[in-house]
């Protein structure tokens, strides 16, 4: 019984699922969503933030460090035992008896320290600070074109839920046409004027009809789970559009690959944060100069002070030779930044050859348009007459199945087309966005 009941709530589950509403959804309530959630966007913004936190680090260069400790010892080592003494400025003229002074007894000292560290010329570490900037700035403008490329993907896949329902519309009309003409090849076979052949053409005609919108209903499933994606919505609902699939109309003029888009912009300052790693491994062969400071504080009590003291200087610091490290660091770097420069080159003509290629599908689709149109008029002309010629029984049933076939391929090709060119022109419209 058990067994039982748990089947049932199981089979249950399952048509409660399948039966999920279908909600309806308007394109900017898609962006909108997709600007606030999508997870590609927000790891592109902690991109961002992760760049300017490198860049951040190299304040170093031009900040001091500070640090401050408190240190407790204690001690009968006759050398420390007579510096303590004298940091704590509590040394007196009996404390120079060699006997004293080779057998001390223990003393105690707390010391605080404040130490500061001052770069004064690093002229590596400027030029890592300016390849940081650039590298900073490049994460910027990725982030800012992976919200085109985004928004992009939302538009294709909205307009293909659109086509997706258009596709279903079409399916469903022609379901019912085909259901039509099975129940008067059934009465005309009744009657003896079609035979078993005819009756069977037109069955499997209508099984085919079937069968394609059941696909056809799956890819509004799939592409409603997309959007979900982009949404980051883990309800993977069923959507659908509030508008239907219209064509785009081409109202700008494209003047050529523009210099300034984003992504060139973000690679051209990658290769120049290359340059700068470079100059700055040939930098690292000079010398550095530094401040350094300490103020400290003895006292033979915890947290105290009575004595006091500082000490500040300044090191200039060269290192001359350290085993070839820094000659191959520099021969990197440099091999980096020859490549950088070969990568955005092909990058750029990369680019152009897709812009090109977007321009000639975008042409082609409005050539096709035309075609479509005219292709459609004409069939659905021609399933209109040998409908009528059917009815009346003066058309061959091989005859209507393929001037149904052919209308119902028609409007596919025609909407699909539609998308097409809708897609062509906002693919274009986004490779010569600056």
């Amino acid at each position: 019984m058990k067994n039982i009941i748990y089947i049932l709530s199981f089979l249950g589950s399952i048509f409660l699922g399948s039966a999920q509403q279908t909600v309806l959804i308007t394109k900017e309530e898609v962006l909108s969503r997709v600007k606030e959630n999508n997870n590609t966007l927000k790891i592109s913004q902690q991109d961002v933030l992760a760049a300017k936190g490198d860049f951040n680090q190299t304040n170093a260069v031009i900040l001091p460090n500070i640090g401050i400790s408190h240190t407790g010892i204690a001690t009968t080592n006759p050398l420390m035992a007579f510096g303590v003494k004298l940091n704590q400025e509590i040394l007196t003229q009996a404390d120079f008896d060699p006997y004293l002074l080779n057998n001390p007894r223990q003393i105690e000292d707390y010391a605080t320290r404040i130490q500061v560290q001052q770069p004064l010329l690093n002229l590596d570490g400027i030029f890592q600070r300016k390849a940081a900037k650039a590298k900073w700035n490049a994460t910027e403008l990725n982030s800012e074109r992976t919200v085109d490329f985004i928004n992009l993907e939302v538009e294709k896949a909205y307009m293909q839920l659109q086509l997706a329902y258009k596709t279903v519309a079409v399916l469903e009309g022609v379901q019912k046409a085909t259901l039509e003409n099975k129940r008067l090849a059934d009465n005309s076979f009744k009657q003896g004027y079609l035979q078993k052949s005819d009756v069977l053409a037109v069955a499997v005609r209508v099984t085919e009809i079937n069968n394609q919108l059941q696909y056809a209903k799956s890819n509004i499933h799939n592409t409603s789970n997309y959007l979900s994606v982009l949404m980051n919505d883990t309800d993977y609902a069923t959507f659908q559009p509030i508008d239907s699939l219209t064509l785009m109309v081409n109202d700008f003029v494209v003047e050529g690959l523009p210099d300034n888009r984003k992504d060139l912009q973000a690679m051209a300052l990658a290769s120049e944060a290359y340059q700068q790693m470079y100059r700055a491994d040939k930098m690292s062969f000079l010398p550095s100069l530094n401040a350094f400071g300490t103020y400290e504080l003895h006292d033979d009590q915890i947290f105290q002070g009575d004595a006091n003291g500082y000490l500040f200087g300044a090191e200039l610091k060269w290192t001359l030779f350290e085993g070839s490290k820094r000659i191959g660091k520099a021969q990197k770097s440099r091999a980096e930044y020859e490549k950088s420069k070969l990568e955005l080159h092909q990058y750029k003509a990369e680019s152009q050859v897709e812009l090109n290629r977007a321009m000639r599908m975008l042409q082609d689709a409005k050539n096709n348009l035309g075609l479509t149109s005219l292709a459609l008029q004409q069939s659905e002309e021609s399933l209109r007459i040998r409908t009528n010629r059917f009815k009346q029984g003066l058309e061959k049933t091989t005859d209507l199945l393929l001037a149904e076939t052919q209308y119902s391929q028609k409007q596919l090709d025609y909407f699909t087309t539609v998308f097409n060119h809708n897609y062509a022109l906002l693919y274009v419209q986004f490779l010569t966005k600056e």
